[in-house]
């Protein structure tokens, strides 16, 4: 996609020459660098969700059905103007494009990440959320997958490993954002030029994170 090491000093640069907030410099590493699209969302205070419906069932932590999605490719400037009309959204990142999730309990996610590290295998993003799931970013196609997958390395369905594959359709609050009012959502494992947008396939790293889980709870 052309993504340089210069680019990122640009829009990083260029947020501070223009007084440009921190919020819309994050929203365009994800979409001019990372290749991803954004949809700005909601924010949850005091358990309301911004979105004014009094029955939403995940306060802050959804998509503006009214917001427009911030598409891959987008510059800061780009971003600005589209952020200009949501002050303070949440930063959402659909699923099931460019990365499909694989989601663990966040004790169980620390562990297995450490354990992936030495063993030296390909590793994408990995966020941890206020409610304590770990995030791991995989392949496309990874959730529906998941299940089968687990099966042939002789593993019980996810819910008994409490693994929880994400894809087409859902969003993920994307850091620095606040999760529902709980906290903000942070890396583990930043993104990086040569694996986030060729995110590791799920095979590759499901035996560590099943491993792990299952201990876990054990």
């Amino acid at each position: 996609m052309g993504f340089t090491i210069g680019g990122i000093r640009e829009i990083r640069s260029g947020a501070r020459r223009r007084g440009r907030s921190s919020e819309c410099t994050a929203v365009a590493e994800f979409t001019g660098l990372w290749g991803w699209d954004v949809v700005p969302g909601a924010r949850a205070a005091a358990g309301v969700c911004s979105c004014g419906r009094p029955s939403c069932r995940e306060p802050g932590a959804h998509p503006l059905i009214f917001a427009p999605q911030v598409p891959a490719g987008a510059t800061l400037d780009d971003v600005t103007r589209a952020w200009s009309e949501y002050p303070g959204a949440a930063v959402m990142l659909p699923v099931g494009q460019a990365f499909d999730v694989i989601e663990v309990a966040a004790a169980a996610g620390r562990r297995a990440l450490v354990r992936l590290e030495r063993m030296g295998l390909p590793l994408g993003p990995v966020t941890v959320t206020p409610e304590g799931r770990t995030q791991f970013f995989v392949a496309p196609g990874a959730a529906a997958e998941l299940k089968g997958l687990l099966y042939r390395m002789g593993w019980d369905d996810p819910v008994s490993l409490d693994l929880r594959g994400i894809g087409p359709g859902a969003f993920i609050t994307a850091p620095p954002s606040d999760r529902g009012g709980l906290g903000p959502v942070r890396w583990l494992r930043q993104p990086a030029l040569d694996s986030a947008s060729r995110p590791p396939e799920a095979r590759l790293l499901l035996g560590t994170l099943a491993y792990v889980a299952h201990r876990s709870r054990a």
